[in-house]
């Protein structure tokens, strides 16, 4: 764990073999890296090693030779320098006490996950505060469709940690030419730029069922920005996060694609389909449909005025039609444009 060269190369394990994983994982091996990638089931983690691709995520795309696919998660984890958890946040703590006895003290651990705990409102670090105390924590996140990564296609992240060690590790084994990584002390903020954006996803993909204009996609766009702000401002983290690529840029990506799981969710409902059908559909995680549950719930709490989160809850679970969040927008109450801008509304302009 010492050497030179292990301080040079660090061993990554990413554990959870969907999409993101796999990119991610793929990254690291391309960059010189040893890497495993653990998937839960042993028969599709022997297929993916064999083929040398994730056909069910990731068809048509070569993975790189440094990188070792297995079920086997002692063996991904224990010899590894560096960890990343890429599974949905209904299952990040159970797989979090899985990998704690294989774990090296020295380890850094980082979560790529962008959703929120059901019942206890915790982040995937905060998760890993609990379970892995005293250790180096960070997460990833950012506007990075998976499908874009493997093809090589010019992308920029974010790392959030407070741990210097954190931030110069995950750069330095996930930067090339075709993938930038941003630094960020901001973890519970790029961490909710994550999660939240998801909710307005689904709101835009509505939207774009509608046939909405152009007037109405930049309005609901840009209100979306500020009441994630707003949220993440109530729940300790700097707004200001979000004018950055873990804010706003996964924001447009998100809401502006077809990509996006969540925006075809959206998509799907606009269209008049079942939340379930569309789900069922999708055959993967939409975090969205499960955190905007959890964000109203916290909202109402809290006292956070937050019209198109709860609009959007009031279609999904309350059979409401899109009429709901169209009026809560525009008859709510009356709020400034920009906020958080450092000056009050009585200084002099």
């Amino acid at each position: 764990m010492t050497s030179d060269n292990k301080l040079s190369k660090p061993i990554v394990a990413v554990l959870g073999g969907g999409s993101f994983g796999t990119a991610i994982a793929n990254i690291a091996a391309l960059n010189g890296h040893r890497t495993y990638l653990w998937m839960r089931h042993i028969e599709r983690a022997a297929s993916c090693q064999a083929s040398r691709q994730n056909s069910e995520y990731l068809p048509g795309y070569t993975l790189d030779d440094n990188l070792i696919i297995t079920a086997d998660l002692a063996e991904a984890v224990s010899s590894s320098d560096v960890v990343f958890i890429s599974v949905p946040s209904s299952s990040f703590r159970a797989v979090t006490r899985q990998v704690a006895p294989y774990l090296s003290p020295e380890a850094v651990v980082v979560s790529t996950t962008k959703g929120i705990e059901a019942n206890t409102f915790n982040l995937m670090s905060q998760i890993l505060e609990q379970e892995l105390p005293d250790r180096h924590i960070g997460v990833v996140s950012g506007p990075n469709f998976a499908k874009e990564i493997i093809q090589k296609q010019l992308t920029g992240t974010v790392v959030a940690s407070d741990d210097s060690l954190v931030l110069q590790r995950i750069q330095s084994i996930l930067s090339s030419d075709t993938f930038r990584v941003y630094a960020n002390t901001d973890r519970y903020g790029v961490e909710l730029g994550g999660a939240l954006k998801n909710i307005y996803a689904i709101i835009t993909g509505m939207a774009a069922a509608y046939g909405v204009g152009g007037n109405s996609q930049a309005m609901v766009l840009t209100r979306s920005l500020a009441e994630m702000g707003r949220f993440a401002n109530s729940m300790g983290a700097d707004p200001m996060t979000f004018l950055g690529l873990a804010g706003v840029g996964d924001l447009i990506l998100t809401c502006t694609s077809d990509l996006s799981r969540n925006y075809r969710v959206g998509y799907g409902v606009g269209q008049g389909k079942n939340l379930d059908e569309v789900v069922a559909e999708l055959g993967q995680v939409a975090e969205g449909v499960n955190t905007v549950k959890l964000v109203k719930q916290k909202a109402e709490e809290m006292g956070i005025y937050m019209p198109l989160a709860t609009g959007l809850y009031a279609v999904l679970f309350e059979g409401k039609g899109i009429e709901e969040i169209v009026s809560s927008l525009m008859q709510g109450e009356q709020s400034n444009d920009v906020e958080y801008t450092g000056r009050s509304q009585g200084d002099e302009q």
